[in-house]
């Protein structure tokens, strides 16, 4: 985003030569987009070409591209939620969700919508096809939007996150994703998965960027957050690592204690507890899904539904009235708690345990799907349960993977994550990935 600023500012380029840029891409990045804007972002690019001629820019970022995931209200389309099922009776969209709109006004261009796992309940998408090589899990369910970034389609796109969306597919991509806390921005037009974990935020391929994007949906003309001006504190409960990021995790780790980062090494009775509670009593977040989307299950729309989606939707029956309460509780509680376990510190964690598996071992095998699906939450589900804000940010790689560590803090700590994560950029040296990033020219 700053790269496209400085070249529109110098006038190295101009908003129509960008949006003919990303749409070329967006042609040849299959699946990752289930509509575009294309004759109405041509034209506003057209609009913001002659503000910056005549010197009245409504922004630094005036006639920048940006993409939204297919949950998110754009004026003009509809919201598909990557599902024939609500397709097949939703509306042509006569208003913008809040954050849309916030960001139109900068002069920012909505190129189109990207592409999702049906309802943002899973990884992959029966229906409108899978973003990325073919080869690998992009990582749901904000995966249209993540691939979007990772081809060089657009500088940022705008997700969703329930229990990882946008943090997984950023951490499977070598990207950067930032789940906010569910307060930080209004969520007005956003189609709902479970209403009290549902955040939007940004993809993209530097914290800095991210940053900036976290301006614009709030309507903001600029940050205002800068790196933190001292070493952050983290916390590191290293009883959670596993095999398949481990040695990565670690030198991350490392190498944020060289730059004279503060970490300790110690146990979080709030991450612990939380973990019980899923593998105990299950999912909260399901149950929500379940009381929303379960209209769905009767008559024609189930037959339109994935079987996948319709097995993870009607599982959360087993959750009754009274485990729901606990859940409701123990959440409430360790949502206090976690902020008293960090005191202001940033807990530190893989964002995935495991490297992007292999597309068509999950295409192929119902089973499997759902056990690695369950095992690629299960680090995010953390910060989801406890409303922590989080960031992704690559770490390198492992077999030739990406891999990542997620930021995170108590809730509505946004600006000391985002603070935190500005000064790792800044002060570790970025581990080696593939330059992919959206190029002027």
């Amino acid at each position: 985003m700053q790269e496209l600023s400085v070249a529109l500012v110098q006038r190295d380029t101009n908003p129509c030569q960008l949006v003919e840029q990303a749409l070329a891409r967006a042609a040849c990045s299959p699946n990752t987009f289930i509509s575009l804007r294309t004759r109405e972002v041509l034209e506003e690019a057209e609009q913001s070409d002659v503000r910056w001629r005549e010197g009245r820019p409504l922004s630094s970022l005036d006639g920048v591209p940006i993409a939204w995931k297919d949950l998110i209200d754009v004026q003009g389309m509809i919201t598909t939620a990557g599902s024939p099922a609500v397709a097949l009776d939703a509306a042509i969209t006569d208003r913008d969700a809040v954050v849309v709109r916030n960001t139109k006004r900068l002069g920012l261009l909505a190129l189109g919508k990207t592409n999702l796992s049906e309802l943002a309940y899973s990884g992959l998408n029966l229906h409108f096809g899978t973003p990325g090589d073919g080869i690998r899990v992009p990582g749901g369910s904000s995966s249209g939007s993540a691939i979007a970034v990772r081809d060089g389609v657009v500088a940022a796109s705008i997700g969703t996150d329930t229990a990882g969306s946008i943090r997984i597919p950023a951490a499977l991509n070598g990207l950067v994703g930032f789940k906010a806390s569910p307060s930080r921005y209004d969520m007005s037009g956003v189609f709902p998965l479970a209403s009290s974990f549902d955040s939007v935020g940004p993809i993209c391929r530097t914290v800095a960027d991210c940053v900036t994007m976290d301006a614009a949906m709030r309507g903001k003309m600029k940050p205002n957050i800068s790196p933190a001006s001292s070493p952050p504190k983290f916390v590191v409960d290293m009883g959670i690592l596993e095999d398949g990021v481990r040695n990565n995790f670690i030198g991350f780790v490392e190498r944020l204690s060289d730059a004279g980062a503060g970490v300790e090494n110690r146990r979080v009775v709030a991450v612990e507890r939380s973990r019980k509670a899923f593998d105990d009593i299950g999912w909260l977040g399901a149950a929500e899904a379940y009381a929303l989307h379960k209209k769905l299950l009767v008559g024609g729309s189930r037959e339109l539904l994935d079987p996948r989606i319709v097995a993870r939707l009607e599982a959360a029956t087993s959750l009754g009235a009274a485990e729901i309460a606990i859940l409701r509780d123990l959440r409430a509680e360790l949502i206090g708690n976690i902020a008293r376990e960090l005191g202001g510190a940033i807990l530190l964690m893989p964002t995935v345990k495991h490297v992007a598996p292999r597309l068509s071992h999950m295409e192929g095998d119902v089973d499997l799907f759902a056990k690695v699906n369950l095992a690629t939450l299960s680090l995010t589900m953390i910060g989801s349960f406890l409303n922590m804000p989080g960031i992704a940010v690559p770490t390198g790689r492992s077999i030739g993977l990406a891999t990542s560590a997620l930021l995170s803090g108590a809730v509505d700590s946004d600006e000391g994550v985002l603070s935190a994560a500005l000064w790792v950029e800044k002060y570790i040296s970025p581990m080696p990935t593939d330059d992919l990033r959206f190029r002027v020219g």
